[in-house]
């Protein structure tokens, strides 16, 4: 049987005699980039992707964090926007949602999966990753290997002396100020994101090192997939593992995840992309906004990042107030101090986190495009329609 070659631009993976399987070869007749799959591609093979590119197992631990099924009635559930009401019924057939999840005060109160997925079903994160390459620096310092995010990157990456990240520290690259020019378009298949978010270690080095800066570090924002792939490789640099075996070790099975995840890696050096593709089920989705949203402490109390992590990495950056380190803040507050936060990743994903109100609302969808106006605002007065719900 003739093999397929499916070369996915957005995560820089040539898969040659990897996948040799006549429904591949039907969904993947060309070679083609992930950012222009068609409906039925994502809706197939984002729950599949450990079959279409290369990644590191993690494994689950033998004590799972119980989720309580508590539901309630959520059918009154609606939000108005552009003179039309939507039921929760509507958002999910409307957005292509896989998976949709709301966990209350520990317990799930609504659980609907559609795309035919269910509660085993892994499902690919893409940007939701970066705030778990996050969280991991921060278990890196609470473990001694980092000292601080405000030492240069270049005293983990050496190999970035003499170029554009001389300066640039590590709080800069978890708050997307590096000040170098990096495109971030998901529509352009030139675009930087399209040719370079799949590179790591030298290749990464190489790619970013011949881009121009257009600022000092730490003045402004934009979103660099790339520069979280960095986080990744200075992740590994400093604790001389692989990220997939330090989320296991430190959150995935301490925390009690339920099932078992996977974590996409680069096609030369074979090592995971910080700033994206990690694939595990809805529920251990919300689990991360709740190991997230209790400050990254396990059950027993025991701290896995440094006191006050979570608040500092929700805490607006000068940049732009609504990101933090890697994760995305609810700039509409006034005190400085943003109600949620979440990690958000192409196509739909979410994990939404509400300490004040103990809310986790995780999502998973395959929209039409990667990111969309529209699409981001009926999520968004979704998520507020629940909350105001579960307020009552």
């Amino acid at each position: 049987m003739k093999s397929l070659k499916v070369i996915l631009l957005l995560l820089s993976i040539t898969i040659s005699d990897y996948i040799s399987s006549n429904e591949v070869e039907e969904d993947f007749k060309e070679s083609t980039n992930i950012l222009f799959w068609s409906s039925s591609q994502k809706e197939e093979w984002f729950k599949r992707i450990d079959e279409l590119i290369p990644s590191v197992p993690i494994k689950k631990g033998e004590n799972i964090y119980e989720l309580e099924l508590k539901p309630l009635d959520f059918s009154t559930v609606s939000y108005d926007l552009y003179g039309k009401r939507y039921s929760i019924e509507d958002y999910l057939l409307r957005s292509r949602v896989a998976g949709l999840l709301v966990v209350h005060k520990g317990n799930i109160v609504y659980e609907e999966y559609g795309l035919n997925n269910d509660k085993n079903s892994k499902w690919i994160s893409f940007s939701i990753a970066k705030s778990v390459t996050s969280m991991l620096l921060g278990a890196a310092i609470k473990d001694g290997y980092i000292k601080s995010v405000e030492e240069p990157v270049t005293t983990y990456l050496p190999q970035l002396i003499d170029s554009a990240y001389e300066k640039v520290t590590i709080k800069n690259l978890l708050q997307m100020s590096s000040g170098v020019d990096w495109d971030e378009d998901y529509s352009d298949p030139k675009s930087d994101v399209s040719i370079a978010a799949g590179f790591n270690s030298t290749t990464l080095f190489n790619y970013l090192n011949e881009l121009p800066t257009d600022a000092s570090p730490g003045k402004f924002f934009n979103y660099n997939t790339g520069e979280t792939n960095l986080v990744g490789d200075l992740v590994r640099s400093a604790i001389d593992n692989n990220l997939a075996s330090y989320l296991e070790k430190k959150i995935w099975k301490p925390f009690g995840m339920e099932n078992e995840a996977s974590w996409s890696v680069d096609q030369d050096h074979l090592v995971e992309l910080g700033g994206c593709c990690i694939n595990a089920t809805l529920r251990d989705y919300a689990r991360i906004g709740l190991f997230a949203m209790h400050g990254g402490k396990l059950n027993d109390g025991t701290k896995v990042l440094p006191e006050n992590w979570m608040k500092n990495s929700t805490t607006p950056s000068k940049g732009y107030k609504g990101y933090g380190f890697q994760w995305w803040l609810d700039d509409s507050m006034k005190t400085g101090e943003p109600s949620s936060f979440s990690a958000q990743g192409i196509f739909g994903q979410m994990i939404w986190i509400n300490p004040a109100t103990e809310t986790v609302i995780a999502i998973q969808s395959a929209w039409p495009h990667a990111t969309s106006w529209d699409f981001n605002l009926h999520q968004s007065k979704l998520i507020r329609a629940i909350q105001n719900e579960l307020n009552k």
